[in-house]
């Protein structure tokens, strides 16, 4: 307030009104009444103005109203610079316009992908996508798996190769896959089945002569169990392709054969 008097005073301009908000004290038990609080700053401006006159219609904000400015040490409210010059406020360029519609249109492009992909898997840039990002697995060879015995091991079958790689035997048996694979397909000719297992997309098995057979097409077969059983009368050959080549590159060991170091 001190400072708002002393620039009406230099520019000798008559003080009409003066506001006045007195701080509340947190040890004040009764409120004083305000006409004296009033007359007292009249009082005070007129002694620093050297007479001049403060209008009796000042305006004084009791003690029970909450004010929210900072206050000095007389308990005072020191008023704003209304003369003060308001800084103008900056306009956006051009670049963050663009900026922000260029954010804005990427929004807009993931989640409409998000929504595609939920509810339409199967649009065309999906497909695209998932060729960019799909990686293939890398298919075994045949020489990489281990071979097992077509019989048991507690069978008394006589195990063979043929010179061009065929397993045979033709005793009372039941007959295990040579490795893991998948049935893909069964046959019967004059009552006996064929049975093609796949252990990959190129290495297969052929297994003839069987007199039953225990899974169907589709079905996993494992090297640890019987898939089929002979009952001795007919003679049972298991051979091995790589695609449409008929594989020889193996010897028995015992019963089990071994690929060929």
């Amino acid at each position: 307030m001190e400072q708002g008097l002393e620039y009406a005073q230099m520019l000798e301009i008559p003080v009409s009104t003066v506001s006045v908000v007195k701080k509340r004290s947190l040890f004040s038990r009764r409120a004083k009444h305000s006409d004296e609080l009033k007359d007292r700053v009249v009082e005070s401006v007129n002694e620093r103005l050297d007479g001049t006159t403060v209008a009796s219609g000042a305006t004084v904000v009791s003690e029970d109203e909450y004010v929210a400015d900072e206050y000095n040490l007389n308990g005072y409210v020191e008023t704003e610079d209304l003369t003060a010059p308001v800084k103008p406020k900056k306009k956006m360029g051009i670049a963050g316009k663009i900026l922000i519609a260029e954010t804005a249109a990427a929004c807009l492009l993931a989640a409409g992908i998000f929504l595609t992909n939920v509810f339409v898997p199967n649009t065309a840039i999906n497909t695209f996508m998932g060729g960019l990002t799909a990686v293939k697995a890398k298919e075994a060879s045949y020489n990489e798996f281990k071979l097992t015995s077509v019989v048991s091991e507690l069978s008394d079958a006589d195990i063979a190769v043929t010179d061009d790689g065929v397993i045979h035997f033709t005793q009372k048996a039941a007959v295990y896959p040579v490795c893991d694979g998948e049935v893909a397909s069964v046959t019967k000719n004059d009552s006996l089945y064929t049975v093609k297992i796949a252990h990959t997309s190129k290495f297969v098995s052929v297994i003839t002569g069987l007199d039953t057979v225990y899974f169907a097409e589709g079905d996993s077969v494992k090297s640890n169990l019987p898939f089929a059983y002979s009952n001795g009368d007919n003679e049972v050959r298991v051979s091995m392709y790589d695609g449409d080549t008929l594989l020889n590159c193996y010897t028995l060991s015992g019963a089990v054969p071994v690929w060929n170091s």
